[in-house]
């Protein structure tokens, strides 16, 4: 039995609150750790009572199941039920919780390199906000058991969530299309290939994987853009579909095996959905404003609590949130052909993959002919990996005090910037339309740099200079 205080065991585990959840190295997550944690949030939400059911669910990285083990160990000792949901995709956890009206516990580390992992948490009214963030960090909790043996799996959550769409879409959708999916070891791999088909798709399963790989929708490597031209010349796809590890974040592909970015995803969802008011961090396309969609565009710091409680001040009409990594928040007042669609406010992949398919097969067009018409803002992104978040912040806090040390880091090239928004990091405008956006990672050791500009290739130079210069 061990007395532990939730904020020293942060500082001396190294396993802490990112922008979503708690995350840290696997080496760092021990099983005590993950029990601790689990009973914070039993404690800060008071949920320890006779009965409480709690569910559980986990990704399909190695690491899982053991921590999952320990918050099996927490929910226990707390005198609560493990109801678990065994793998499967973040948001059927979510939609399962939402419906029962009971808490959430999901393993996962999301799209984070493999060496990670990550605890997310949910209330029975969805993710826990950062006011509950900070109850857990200041509780203290005894930890008696650090594992408990894994309970027998209830297909409930899963099945919800396989209905959630088959029922909102007409059967006959995708007849005659040809749909990939990128399996790799996405915890959403199946259902997602269970929806396509009984959707009418031809469904082709491409790479899986019993290997984790850990897929980041915001910044997909060249090998992976070819993969997708590759898949797509090779089986002649209508469209290609992936997620990242935990299927919180779609990954699209037109039938070119081209990926579209997240943020225009994002766009084109909500415009299907009927939203009219979209919230979306700082870090997205300002082609969302410039396109005249929706009555109202609210921006937030970027991460899912940010978001949602920008749609929580929401208070009539549609209602969409979604991230420039492409995941999709339902909010109230949405509908798909007059079917009125149930709010879910976390990240989803596979309502914007639906919606995007469903929105081409109704214009009559391919997935690249969605983007036709649009506002020709394009947008950029990249990383600089094992970037300490203390480099981070002293690069920001010296471009934000120096004026100098814009042409340091651009020279010439860019000029000064015009406006300065500190919403998230920073977000550098300048006279000719360009936009540079820098932010420490929250949940991994990297440094992020996003640009937006009037063509692609114009987005891509300037992320890849701007992190070529940050990295010497």
């Amino acid at each position: 039995m061990t007395t532990i205080n939730i904020q020293q065991m942060m500082a001396d585990s190294g396993v802490a609150f990112g922008t979503s959840g708690a995350r840290g190295l696997v080496s760092q997550m021990s099983g005590e750790v993950c029990a601790a944690y689990t009973l914070a949030f039993i404690q800060a939400l008071n949920l320890s009572r006779p009965g409480q059911r709690i569910a559980l669910g986990m990704d399909l990285r190695p690491s899982s199941p053991e921590i999952a083990q320990a918050c099996v160990a927490g929910i226990r000792q707390a005198g609560c039920e493990v109801d678990f949901c065994g793998v499967l995709p973040t948001p059927a956890l979510a939609l399962y919780a939402l419906a029962e009206g009971i808490p959430a516990i999901m393993v996962t580390g999301s799209h984070i390199p493999f060496d990670r992992n990550g605890i997310k948490f949910y209330r029975a009214d969805g993710e826990i906000s950062k006011a509950d963030e900070a109850a857990m960090t200041s509780a203290t909790v005894t930890v008696e058991a650090a594992a408990a043996e894994l309970p027998a799996v209830n297909p409930a959550a899963l099945s919800q969530y396989r209905q959630r769409y088959t029922s909102l879409f007409a059967k006959d959708l995708l007849a005659g299309w040809r749909v990939g999916v990128y399996e790799h070891s996405s915890a959403a791999r199946d259902v997602l290939k269970e929806v396509l088909a009984e959707l009418g798709a031809d469904v082709v399963g491409l790479e899986r994987t019993e290997t984790f790989v850990p897929i980041d929708t915001e910044a997909v490597g060249e090998a992976d853009r070819q993969r997708g031209r590759d898949w797509a010349a090779q089986y002649q796809l209508d469209a290609l579909i992936s997620t990242d590890g935990d299927g919180d974040r779609p990954l699209i592909g037109d039938e070119s095996g081209e990926w579209l970015r997240g943020d225009i995803v994002g766009l084109l969802c909500a415009k299907f959905l009927g939203a009219d008011t979209v919230v979306t961090p700082v870090s997205c396309n300002t082609a969302i404003e410039a396109s005249g969609w929706f009555k109202q565009v609210i921006r937030t710091r970027i991460g899912s609590p940010y978001v949602i409680a920008g749609m929580e001040q929401v208070t009539e009409g549609g209602v969409a949130g979604f991230e420039a990594n492409g995941g999709f928040l339902a909010g109230n007042g949405l509908s798909v052909n007059g079917k009125g669609l149930a709010a879910l406010p976390t990240r989803d992949s596979l309502l914007p993959a639906l919606a995007l398919l469903a929105m081409a097969r109704g214009q009559g067009v391919k997935l690249s002919g969605l983007l036709q018409g649009l506002p020709q803002r394009f947008t950029a992104s990249d990383r600089i990996q094992e970037f300490p978040v203390a480099n981070s912040r002293a690069l920001l806090e010296r471009l934000q005090a120096d004026a100098s040390a814009y042409r340091g880091l651009w020279g010439d090239t860019l000029g000064a910037p015009v406006a300065n928004d500190t919403t998230d990091g920073l977000r550098l405008t300048f006279a000719s339309g360009d936009i540079v956006h820098l932010r420490p990672s929250g949940n991994a050791p990297e440094l992020r740099c996003y640009a937006e500009a009037d063509d692609m290739p114009r987005a891509q130079k300037l992320v890849a200079d701007t992190l070529q210069r940050i990295a010497g």
